[in-house]
Formats: C-alpha cells, structure tokens, sequence
C-alpha cells in the first residue's frame, strides 16, 4: 500500500539553513532533524567533521503533507535540475502572494504572481535553494 508521495530536497550543505527557510516561508512544522553524526559508527565509511554536521534527514510538516530534506556528503556530487518542481495550492489569493514573496527572498523570480486563465493568483519562483515552486489558487464556487 502506498502511504504517500512528498518531495524531497536534496541540499549541499546548507539544510539546516533551508529547514529554517521552508519552515518561515511556508508555516511549515519541524518534525525532526537527524545529522550524519547521529548514525552508528562505522570503521568502512568515517564521516568527516564536516559531514557531522550536515542533515541526514529532516521532515517538514505543511497542512496535511510533507517535504523532506537531506545534504549531501562533502565532496559528494552535487546537481541542481529543472526536473522536479513543487506546486502549492492555496484557496486564499492573499496567502499565496505572501507565500510567493518568502520563497523569492533572495531567489529568482520565473513568473510574476497574476491572475491566469486557470487562476486567480498564481507564479513561479526559484528559491534560493535553486528549488522552483510553483504556486497557483483555487477558488472553488
């Protein structure tokens, strides 16, 4: 049985600082944070001091879904893509502008938010993170 699909964000060495981002701009609760430090030692793979630190996995919790998040390994390949996008769905118009604001802080914007055929507010943006989200309205009658 699936439970459930979630995005998962994949960061370089920076996911502490994206967990607080996504949690401020999307009102977002932290369900746990585990560090590479937290796994059970092993003499075959040494973990650097670096990679301590770095987020192993982390869960956010938004309404009734969830985004994840991990680091990558120092010196582990690192590829930001336009493969994968997220899409929030807001039936407030106020909101998803003020959600779209948080996410452009310090990001890229791809759309301005406007009104569409298809939405009474909607827009992309790439966060900081290199992430884009795509946020749109739905007014139902």
């Amino acid at each position: 049985m699936i439970l459930g699909v979630h995005a998962y964000i994949r960061t370089n060495g920076n996911g502490k600082e994206a967990l607080k981002f996504y949690e401020n701009a999307l009102e977002a609760e932290n369900l746990g944070v585990q560090t590479y430090e937290e796994l059970p030692e092993n003499p075959d793979f040494p973990l650097s001091e670096e990679a301590k630190d770095r987020v192993l996995h982390a869960q956010l919790r938004i309404n009734n879904t969830f985004l994840m998040l991990s680091d990558t390994l120092p010196g582990q390949q690192f590829h930001t893509s336009s493969q994968v996008e997220i899409a929030i769905l807001f039936n407030d118009i106020r909101k998803s502008k003020e959600v779209y604001g948080k996410l452009l802080e310090g990001g890229e914007e791809i759309m301005p938010i406007q009104e569409t055929s298809w939405s009474p507010s909607y827009g992309q943006v790439k966060d900081k993170f290199g992430v884009t989200w795509q946020i749109s309205t739905i007014i139902r009658g």
